[in-house]
């Protein structure tokens, strides 16, 4: 339990990263796409300052994780950075229909000056910039097995392929395309929508003890060929913030002593960390006499 309090507090370094870089670009983004009229560039900073206050919520949430169980959290807090991404996607999906808006609102009195090109090569430098916090992210998601910080690093592989969408929309408008970068805009609000909801899926189908069924399948599978195991009378698994809990009823020979059904036990916890590295087993043994002849 130990190591795992401390991979939650490495990876708050990954959600701190993420904070500083969103605060630079999108103040950047802002600014440069008031000054030259970029819609494409300004939806990007609002997609951005959207990214600052989901940072936070992870950070908050990973913090929180961390707290070692009490009386009222037996099975600890890991569940709190599950709730602060369920809350971060609300405030998303509010930002990204505010971007749709007033993309529309473009469309319908449209401009025809376009953005000055200083406006496309800031999507250019911030899309590199955002891209380089995805490999710092991605690797140290990797390195603690965090599905938080996996689901940040995507988000900031998207952002930078947004900045550069935004590029495209700018340099199009360059060439009597003007309504090319409120077009983008709509693009950069329709994709904030789809990363809320794509959080949003994920964060309540964990809450509400959702698990992948042929991931659940497969680990059965392994249980399943171990030696000693007879029967798999019942499995069930959820998702606890950063962890997978397995529940296992298995049928063992009704002939074998404790010691030797908990040696079972043991191979199973073993095995099942091995290819699935998942720790938390919870395994029930019934005795089981085979029916032969």
């Amino acid at each position: 339990m130990e190591n795992t309090y401390e991979d939650i507090k490495q990876g708050e370094k990954g959600a701190w990263l993420s904070i500083i870089a969103y605060i630079f670009l999108s103040a950047l983004k802002l600014s440069i796409g008031y000054f030259t009229n970029s819609e494409a560039l300004s939806a990007d900073g609002l997609n951005n300052a959207t990214d600052i206050i989901a940072s936070i919520a992870v950070l908050v949430g990973l913090k929180i994780s961390r707290k070692p169980p009490d009386k009222d959290h037996r099975y600890g807090h890991y569940r709190a950075e599950t709730v602060a991404a369920l809350i971060a996607s609300f405030i998303m999906f509010a930002v990204g229909l505010q971007v749709l808006y007033q993309a529309f609102i473009k469309f319908q009195v449209p401009s025809m000056e376009s953005p000055d090109m200083i406006a496309a090569w800031t999507a250019v430098f911030c899309a590199i910039i955002m891209y380089f916090v995805y490999l710092y992210n991605i690797r140290l998601a990797r390195k603690i097995n965090s599905n938080a910080m996996m689901a940040a690093a995507q988000d900031n592989r998207s952002d930078a392929f947004v900045s550069i969408g935004a590029f495209i929309g700018i340099v199009g408008s360059q060439f009597g395309l003007p309504w090319l970068d409120p077009l983008t805009a709509l693009l950069v609000g329709v994709i904030i929508c789809k990363t809320a909801w794509d959080i949003f899926r994920d964060s309540t189908h964990a809450l509400t003890d959702g698990f992948d069924d042929a991931e659940l399948q497969t680990i059965r599978q392994t249980i399943r060929n171990i030696p000693g195991v007879e029967k798999i009378i019942d499995i069930k698994a959820r998702i606890h913030g950063n962890n997978k809990l397995v529940d296992v009823t298995i049928g063992v020979d009704h002939q074998l002593n404790v010691s030797e059904s908990h040696e079972i036990t043991e191979h199973i916890e073993s095995r099942v960390h091995e290819l699935h590295n998942i720790s938390h087993v919870h395994i029930h043994i019934e005795p089981f006499e085979s029916q032969k002849g």
